[in-house]
């Protein structure tokens, strides 16, 4: 009979056993645990982004020197999110690049990082959504491109890329296409008020010398309704880009959407954003307050405004309508104002 304790009698049993026996299960997917130090990248290179296409990011690096080359990238794990998801990486940015960055066919580099944005072109998919879809980053330029005939221009839509310009501190221009197939003075009395650069083109006679250097040493985002001759502007400054030139339903007056993808394309010192046609562009992200910035006439005036006032006509007591009435901008103030206050009704209107 044993007298071993029932430790003792297992110890004795499993004796010829040792750890050599034991089956580890194998890791799955054979990483190491996630650690929450991330590298510095002190070794990145700096690129501008000037294509998306489905995770892959086009990059120019080196720029204006002997090493100037295209490098595809994908974003590294480690970029981050925000509260919407994904830190977006969008045609004009800034950013570091680690990996394999020489270019060759075949190869993938990585966005680890980027850089401080100047500006951010933004638009909603609606006036009721509040989450901003960015369109451009770093651009100081827009060029608002409309058709004076073949689609008929929509000075409502043209508000809204004004009202996106001024929120974001992007400088507009307007360009009027199909100048040949009506007189667009009597659509241009809509910005009167407004100072900005207005430039007129044909179907037959593109001004390319005026546009070039307008868009010489500027990052230019060109956008507007499908079927103004955006695309078609932009292969006449770019003859290389083969941008899809679309054409406008008979029934319907309406372009058809040709160009799918932002693509950025070098104009002299310059660059030039192609975007894809859009026949609406939300506003739900927009501060109104961010407008009156943009009026810098208007603000100072404003100082003197009753706290809250919204300037518009039936505001009581708006000291920018007082001071206007009074003759304080001359002829012009008039049309300012009603500029001004239009591009605020904007915002609270879905209309285009």
């Amino acid at each position: 009979m044993s007298w071993l304790s029932g430790d003792d009698e297992d110890e004795g049993k499993y004796s010829e056993y040792d750890e050599s026996s034991v089956r580890m299960r194998p890791n799955p997917k054979a990483n190491k645990p996630r650690s929450k130090i991330r590298p510095e990248h002190s070794d990145a290179i700096e690129g501008r982004v000037f294509s998306v296409d489905r995770g892959r990011y086009g990059i120019w690096v080196a720029e204006g020197t002997e090493d100037e080359r295209q490098i595809i990238a994908a974003r590294a794990r480690e970029l981050g999110r925000n509260q919407q998801g994904k830190v977006s990486v969008v045609t004009g940015d800034w950013v570091d690049l680690v990996g394999d960055t020489s270019g060759t066919d075949g190869t993938l580099a990585r966005i680890v990082r980027i850089r401080e944005r100047a500006t951010l072109l933004r638009r909603s998919a609606d006036d009721t959504d509040a989450v901003e879809r960015i369109i451009v980053a770093n651009a100081d330029q827009m060029l608002i491109v409309v058709a004076a005939a073949d689609p008929e221009p929509r000075a409502r839509l043209v508000d809204r890329y004004l009202v996106a310009a001024y929120d974001a501190g992007i400088t507009p221009i307007l360009c009027i296409t199909k100048t040949d197939l009506q007189d667009p003075a009597a659509f241009l009395e809509n910005f009167a008020g407004l100072e900005f650069r207005v430039i007129s083109s044909r179907s037959d006679e593109v001004p390319l010398d005026e546009l070039r250097g307008l868009l010489d040493g500027h990052t230019t985002v060109a956008v507007g309704h499908s079927g103004v001759g955006k695309s078609t502007l932009v292969n006449a400054l770019v003859p290389d880009a083969n941008r899809a030139v679309g054409h406008v339903n008979a029934v319907t007056g309406r372009g058809r959407h040709t160009s799918s993808s932002t693509i950025s394309y070098r104009v002299g010192s310059g660059w030039v954003v192609d975007t894809p046609g859009v026949r609406s562009f939300g506003l739900g992200h927009i501060d109104p307050s961010k407008i009156l910035t943009s009026f810098t006439d208007l603000a100072s005036l404003a100082e003197d405004c009753p706290r809250g006032c919204t300037h518009l006509p039936d505001a009581p007591d708006c000291a920018i309508a007082e001071a206007i009435a009074a003759g304080a901008l001359g002829d012009v103030g008039t049309l300012r104002l009603d500029s001004f206050q239009r591009l605020i009704t904007t915002l609270g209107s879905t209309s285009v």
